[in-house]
């Protein structure tokens, strides 16, 4: 019965791991249940046995996602020579971030559709902004936190914003130009 349940949780991160791919490519109403089980090679029925709906599945996927934007943030800033802002900014908007929305930034992704969808999905939302907000407080290495967090979110909000932006424009040229304005005004 033990290995049951350990396979049931592994079925179910399998899922959301999915789900946060493709919520980020095709948006969360892009992806249809039967797609995404599919995906996974798993059935309809086991997608009931796991959640109660998509909105439950959305706003979990949305949390994963988040929190893998989180790491890859660390991550960038463990490795910076020099200016950790400078480092996220150079990450975050190069060119390389504009096609890969799968496993790219959360908030460039899906922040336009959160409220159109549940509470859940918005808390979500807070929690990682709150997560990513605290990421570039520590970053700037500002003393007073609190003081320190207009600059920590129009920051977020330029780097969001231009790769929003770049990936929105069909004229490549005009999407490195947005690109390297975003990098550098911030």
């Amino acid at each position: 019965m033990r290995s049951n349940r350990e396979d049931a949780q592994r079925n179910r991160m399998r899922v959301v791991r999915a789900a946060s791919q493709l919520f980020r490519q095709h948006g969360y109403d892009g992806v249809g249940i039967a797609t995404l089980m599919k995906e996974t090679g798993l059935t309809n029925g086991a997608f009931y046995k796991q959640f109660d709906s998509k909105d439950e599945l959305i706003a979990e996927a949305t949390l994963h996602a988040l929190s893998e934007n989180s790491a890859s943030w660390e991550a960038v800033l463990e490795k910076a020579d020099g200016d950790p802002l400078t480092a996220i900014t150079r990450w975050y908007l190069a060119e390389a971030h504009l096609g890969h929305r799968s496993e790219g930034c959360t908030y460039a992704a899906l922040a336009a559709e959160a409220p159109r969808h549940e509470q859940p999905v918005r808390e979500a939302f807070t929690v990682g902004v709150r997560r990513t907000l605290d990421i570039i407080a520590e970053a700037m290495e500002s003393g007073d936190r609190a003081g320190a967090q207009p600059a920590t979110i129009r920051y977020l909000c330029q780097l969001v914003g231009a790769l929003i932006l770049a990936r929105a424009v069909s004229d490549t040229v005009l999407a490195k130009a947005i690109l390297a304005a975003g990098r550098s005004s911030s």
